[in-house]
């Protein structure tokens, strides 16, 4: 006789509503924006625990309490408890698994309930760097909606004739009008990992 699978250690406690949960009790979350949500999940497979999608796409692993630090992966922040701020979650019922609005992308059940932390980022920090490349470093004005971003893009460069051109940037939200394909690599300066 097979024996039982252990009680699961934490269950969304209302049944009719949207509840805003405090992280770092239960568990950490890793949110993570629509552009690189998508290819994360996919990536994960079956080794995704429970996630959280909310009304506009962005996907929150949860994830072991201190199991995940900052990395400074663009598109991606981890919400935890700090020692002079409360972090809230929203969270939907359990049963809530399809949208519109926030619902579990992959459902909690009892088999699946957390995700390894360390496999997220392994997942998060390749498809960052096969889709987006290298962060530039600084603020940069989105080419799109001419604000500025701490995440930029690059999707081109400016050639200015006889005069020198420009690196084209992007910030995330402006980023999916430009393929990936067609998206320029930011190469390393002399002495950095590369260049000529």
């Amino acid at each position: 006789m097979a024996e039982p699978e252990p009680p699961q250690p934490w269950t969304p406690p209302n049944t009719k509503d949207v509840e805003l949960l405090p992280v770092g009790r239960w568990w950490d979350a890793v949110r993570v924006a629509p552009p690189v949500a998508a290819r994360a999940l996919g990536a994960l497979g079956e080794a995704s625990g429970a996630v959280i999608q909310d009304t506009y796409g962005t996907l929150y692993w949860l994830v072991a309490v201190g199991s995940a630090r900052t990395s400074h992966l663009r598109h991606v922040r981890v919400l935890t408890a700090l020692a002079d701020e409360s972090t809230y979650l929203g969270v939907p019922p359990a049963s809530w698994t399809e949208g519109p609005g926030p619902h579990w992308r992959v459902p909690l059940t009892d088999g699946r309930h957390l995700t390894d932390a360390h496999a997220l980022w392994t997942a998060l920090t390749e498809i960052l760097r096969d889709e987006i490349g290298r962060a530039p470093e600084g603020r940069q004005l989105c080419y799109r909606c001419q604000l500025p971003t701490d995440e930029p893009v690059i999707v081109g460069e400016e050639h200015g004739g006889s005069i020198g051109g420009g690196t084209i940037y992007v910030c995330p939200q402006h980023a999916a009008y430009y393929p990936a394909h067609l998206r320029i690599p930011l190469i390393p300066a002399r002495g950095q990992g590369g260049g000529i």
